[in-house]
């Protein structure tokens, strides 16, 4: 597979996410659609880390530290939710953080921050 393959690979397996992210939120998944939605970021930022380095990216999931290895400027509010949306990876995955986290993770709250994710994967695919 050849580096266009492979960003191609990335942004694929991102927008695959989105209807699995959007199912979980409509079936009342909450935590679990918000888990899904650290996905899509972490692949379309996968993605440019390719067409930044031109090497596979690193077997990472802060979503923090994948944006400033890669060649896009990233304003202080798109940093904070990248800084914030960490936790739907973590708290979603260890048992002693699931039971905080599906407390938070109201209606309300899951639909403002998946709508914040389809808004950054976006832009970030516009950015490729």
């Amino acid at each position: 597979m050849d580096i266009n393959q492979k960003i191609e690979y990335w942004i694929k397996v991102s927008d695959h996410d989105i209807p699995v992210m959007d199912h979980l939120f409509i079936s009342g998944d909450f935590s679990y659609s918000l888990f899904i939605g650290h996905l899509v970021l972490e692949k379309i930022l996968k993605a440019h880390f390719v067409k930044a380095k031109q090497e596979a990216p690193p077997r990472i999931h802060d979503l923090y530290k994948l944006a400033l290895s890669i060649d896009i400027t990233f304003n202080e509010e798109q940093l904070k939710f990248l800084i914030n949306a960490n936790a739907f990876n973590i708290e979603a995955r260890y048992p002693e953080e699931k039971l905080n986290f599906y407390k938070i993770c109201t209606k309300e709250f899951t639909f403002e921050n998946i709508t914040k994710i389809k808004e950054l994967q976006l832009w970030l695919k516009s950015q490729i």
